[in-house]
């Protein structure tokens, strides 16, 4: 980042700086999800070619925004360092949440989850991601300018690293007891993993003799688990599924596909527990696009992969945890938790809010590669904000049970089948970011951000004295 600071001030004009930034980011974005050409190519069948435009693409249309942000802070560039520090932060934080929340919002990979451990971690439960992200480059920008920071300047930034030093651990929540859980990892094959004759007989064989674990509170397995509709299942299995939970004594969770042609479809998890007749239900609200909706004017890209696409229905923001055993247990499936205001909207009622969160996910996709470690930091930036702890099961991993301070307790080997048994402790009370994100969203950021920038202009406008 400051290398960037650094050669933008350099820059011989603003469109140079615009180019320069741009590159930057897009060099960056490529390298944070050059993954998807797995889905795209290996199991989606799009022509090689064709899929490197297409990661291309999106990369340097995601990167406009940090090019503007080089445009404009080159524009300020003869301004004190204290101002062009702050500006850039709140470019940075402003082009961050344009990419996170824009056109569905892909913010995977965002500067913040290089801090979930370090000194900065514990900001985290305060400002949260975005905020943190403006941190991270308020610091980085103050270093490259720092030959000519004024003496105050180069206090706050000195008194700021140490007190991220120090060995201080914020702490809003307290414990609301342990349940013991199963976490399923049944890896079936993802090129199968849809097909009648081969990975969906092995799935329902796989889970049905998981999905009801002796000994533990809740069984928790990974999205579409069971990859077909309650109806389309075999004679006797959802029956049988349904006895076997009542008959237990520990709850079940488990991603499904919900719905019928008349009333359209979702990506669901449902849960079952001993005692209840009822379903519990959750409903994927934030979708995939290309994967779980098409985007106007995009079903031509669509037709020309062989990945089971669908044009699911939405849930609603902050449904209804589900209550087990003295626990709210909030589900997310894929990549919600990417989502750090949409999650946040459970906890305007600290009453209600979860005490833990339950992501289930199929990454399979992306093959053995990073976007497993980069969905695990996702969870660990979460786990942080709320101080929540956090269950994980997928069909690949990266299959964890986590605590509410973001650390893996324990986990399963990637691209294995497996059961990972272990214990979790919930916890109650709201974290500052908690409190303002289930109230106001992003917008605080938003209008922090727009107020420093106007400032800054206000200060770099020459004033001309009446005459």
């Amino acid at each position: 980042m400051a290398p960037l600071v650094l050669a933008v001030q350099s820059s011989s004009n603003a469109r140079t700086a615009f180019a320069l930034a741009t590159a930057y980011a897009a060099a960056w974005l490529c390298a944070t999800f050059w993954w998807l050409f797995v889905a795209l190519h290996t199991y989606g069948g799009l022509p090689t070619a064709l899929t490197v435009a297409a990661i291309l693409a999106l990369a340097c249309a995601l990167a406009l925004y940090y090019g503007l942000a080089g445009a404009l802070l080159w524009l300020f560039r003869t301004s004190a360092p204290a101002r062009q520090a702050a500006l850039f932060a709140a470019l940075w934080s402003m082009a961050e949440m344009a990419r996170g929340t824009w056109f569905t919002g892909f913010g995977w990979g965002a500067m913040a989850y290089a801090h979930t451990s370090g000194p900065l971690a514990q900001w985290i439960p305060i400002i949260g991601a975005y905020g943190l992200g403006a941190l991270a480059v308020w610091c980085a920008t103050s270093l490259a300018l720092f030959h000519n920071a004024g003496w105050v300047h180069r206090s706050v930034l000195a008194l700021l690293l140490v007190a991220t030093w120090l060995p201080y651990t914020f702490n809003a929540t307290s414990s609301n007891g342990k349940i013991s859980v199963a976490l399923l990892q049944g890896n079936i094959p993802q090129d199968e993993k849809f097909d009648s004759g081969t990975g969906v007989p092995m799935a329902l064989r796989w889970y049905a003799d998981h999905l009801t674990q002796k000994g533990v509170d809740l069984v928790l397995a990974p999205e579409t688990a069971l990859p077909v509709l309650p109806q389309d299942m075999p004679q006797g299995y959802w029956d049988a599924l349904r006895h076997n939970v009542a008959q237990g004594q520990g709850a079940l969770l488990t991603g499904i596909p919900l719905g019928d042609y008349s009333q359209g479809y979702t990506n669901s998890v449902i849960a079952l527990a001993p005692g209840s007749a009822e379903t519990w239900r959750y409903d994927k609200h934030h979708l995939v696009p290309f994967g779980e909706f098409i985007p106007p004017l995009f079903k031509w890209f669509t037709r020309m992969m062989n990945i089971p696409l669908g044009d699911f229905n939405r849930g609603d923001v902050g449904q209804a945890s589900f209550v087990w055993m003295g626990q709210r247990v909030a589900p997310n499936i894929c990549y919600e938790d990417l989502f750090g205001e949409e999650l946040g909207a459970r906890f305007i009622d600290p009453a209600l809010a979860p005490t833990l969160f339950a992501n289930v996910s199929n990454l399979g996709w992306f093959g053995d590669t990073v976007a497993i470690d980069q969905h695990l930091q996702i969870s660990r930036m979460r786990a942080l904000e709320f101080q929540r702890p956090f269950l994980r099961a997928t069909n690949t991993g990266a299959t964890v049970i986590m605590d509410y301070r973001g650390q893996v307790m324990s986990s399963l080997p990637r691209l294995t089948q497996g059961v990972l048994l272990g214990t979790v402790e919930g916890r109650t009370g709201n974290t500052p970011f908690a409190w303002w994100i289930s109230r106001f969203g992003l917008r605080p950021v938003w209008l922090l951000a727009i107020a420093v920038l106007a400032m800054a202009w206000r200060c770099a406008v020459p004033r001309h004295p009446a005459p």
